[in-house]
């Protein structure tokens, strides 16, 4: 497994992982987004045939994550589930009985819509919208908060609080999966996930593997950091 790389936010520690999550280290906390478990049984039973061994891979990277960050909690910021119940969601209960001391935090992704009493079930604690914890908040689609339409330079970020003088929050979220356009020296590019983190906020790369990017264009003093080759990249 590659090594996480550190990187400090608001007084904080936090470690890159080229699993596609990263690990909060005063909350021991893993943070992590766009998981979409049941994504692969979903397409499965609508008559694409695509290997569960996807969803398999996804989890059994989950599984190698918690044993090496030896995280008390999980903070999902969306998406943790695709759709409807299927088999592999069952699968997915049977894995969260071998983690019971394991706290799972589901911040609500527009794809996150099995019924309440399931996540009960599943000792999930469920956000309908944001959560904030120390110096931190986390939101699925970071548009939201300013009501535009979901694109990452579309954000206007929160005020600080006028009474005490503080900062907000940084935010941390998912969704758009963002990916970066690496381009050779020829006219030949390639896309990579990345993480991205910009003055007010953080866009986490999508964890699970079958999803699509959405090309991100960061700005002067923006900082992202590529997934190439299972290693993570600084690239700005």
């Amino acid at each position: 497994m590659q090594s996480a790389t550190p990187y400090r936010i608001r007084e904080q520690q936090v470690w890159l992982s080229a699993e596609r999550l990263i690990f909060w280290e005063e909350e021991k906390a893993l943070i992590i987004s766009d998981l979409h478990f049941g994504k692969t049984g979903h397409f499965r039973k609508s008559g694409i045939a695509v290997p569960q061994n996807i969803y398999k891979e996804d989890l059994q990277r989950l599984v190698s994550q918690i044993q090496y960050f030896q995280p008390k909690q999980l903070i999902i910021v969306g998406d943790f589930f695709h759709s409807h119940l299927n088999k592999e969601l069952e699968l997915f209960k049977k894995w969260r009985d071998d983690f019971p001391s394991l706290s799972i935090c589901l911040i609500k992704g527009n794809h996150d819509i099995l019924h309440d009493d399931w996540y009960a079930d599943s000792n999930i604690q469920i956000i309908e919208e944001e959560m904030s914890l120390n110096h931190f908040s986390f939101i699925h689609d970071i548009s939201v908060i300013s009501h535009r339409p979901s694109a990452i330079k579309e954000h206007a970020p929160p005020t600080p609080n006028q009474s005490t003088n503080q900062p907000p929050n940084y935010y941390f979220s998912g969704h758009i999966h963002p990916g970066i356009r690496m381009s050779g020296n020829g006219k030949q590019s390639l896309c990579f996930p990345c993480f991205y983190f910009g003055k007010e906020y953080a866009v986490l790369p999508a964890f699970s593997r079958f999803t699509g990017l959405a090309i991100i264009h960061p700005e002067k003093n923006e900082h992202v950091f590529g997934i190439v080759n299972n290693k993570i990249i600084q690239l700005q």
